[in-house]
This record gives structure tokens, C-alpha cells and sequence, in this order.
């Protein structure tokens, strides 16, 4: 019995140390799939999308969230194209500018962008895709915070499945028989 005790706390103690050491490892890393300087680039790539004016952007939206998260779900199959886009565009802008693609000024960006052809045309086509996606999807999917283009564009709030958020006092009026 004693030598059980003995165990347990060193297990214990080892499993206490390694929660701390995974914590302090998951604060200082918001993104799910994206490291940090990927991150950049793509909420540089969302805002040439959806730039906020007047209203709000894909930045405010939380598009890159979306795509973040989907990326470790439904989006699975497009994490190598994520890793391997965002790479080469980084690098063509170091050839080009001497800087990386969030690095750049808005008008240097657009050029860039407006240049692509073959497979970095490709991807910047597939991230157009996904920040409509997240920009005027269902808020419930991880991006459209607030739903932010749904108000810009006047379109009613959804209800949420399973709550009832119609008025039925007419239906229940009607079956009490008044």
C-alpha cells in the first residue's frame, strides 16, 4: 500500500508538471492550424478581399478564425495547399519587395496579387472562397462575428435551431378555441 502511495504522488506530480509545461506552450499560440506569421498573411490576404470602409471588414468578421478552425475540420484536405501557398507568396514578395506579403502596403499587396498566375493564382482563388465563406456565413460556423455582413447587408438575424423564436400566440389561441 505504501509503495502504491509513493507512485501515485510521483504520478501525480509529473502530470501536474506537464499540465503547466502545455499550458504555458498553448497560451502563447492562438492559432489553431496557422503559425503566427502564416496568420499575418492571411488576414493581410482577407482584408485585399474585404477591406473594411464604412463597414466592417473580414478582419472584423473574424474570417481568418473561420478559416483557421475549418482548416482543422472540413478544411483538412486544403492544409498543405494553405502551407505551401502562403509560403511561396511570402517568398515571391522577399524576391520582389524584400519583404514579406503582410509586410507590404495595401497598393504593393493588390500588384502582387494581380499578378499571380498558375498554382499561386490557384490558391488565392481558394482563399477568396473561403473568406466569402466566413465573411457572410452563418455566424455559428466560427466567422461573420456578430453577423457583420448580415446587418451590413440588412439581412434579418437567423434563429437559432431549436428555440422558438416566432410568435405563436396566434396558433395558441386559436387551438385553446378563442
Amino acid at each position: 500500500m505504501r509503495k502504491r502511495r509513493k507512485s501515485r504522488r510521483r504520478f501525480l506530480a509529473a502530470a501536474s508538471g506537464a499540465m503547466v509545461a502545455l499550458t504555458g506552450c498553448g497560451a502563447a499560440r492562438p492559432w489553431r492550424f496557422f503559425t503566427a506569421e502564416e496568420a499575418e498573411t492571411v488576414i493581410a490576404l482577407c482584408e485585399q478581399i474585404i477591406p473594411a470602409d464604412q463597414d466592417p471588414g473580414a478582419t472584423d468578421a473574424g474570417v481568418i478564425n473561420y478559416i483557421d478552425r475549418h482548416l482543422m475540420g472540413h478544411f483538412r484536405r486544403f492544409q498543405p495547399v494553405y502551407r505551401e501557398g502562403l509560403a511561396r507568396l511570402n517568398e515571391l514578395c522577399r524576391q520582389r519587395h524584400g519583404r514579406r506579403f503582410a509586410e507590404l502596403k495595401f497598393e504593393e499587396q493588390t500588384a502582387v496579387l494581380e499578378s499571380l498566375t498558375g498554382d499561386l493564382k490557384k490558391f488565392f482563388d481558394l482563399v477568396i472562397d473561403h473568406t466569402m465563406q466566413g465573411f457572410y456565413g452563418d455566424p455559428r460556423h466560427g466567422g461573420n462575428r456578430d453577423a457583420v455582413s448580415w446587418r451590413m447587408l440588412g439581412v434579418p438575424l437567423i434563429p437559432v435551431r431549436g428555440r422558438e423564436h416566432y410568435d405563436l400566440t396566434a396558433i395558441k389561441s386559436k387551438e385553446a378555441g378563442t
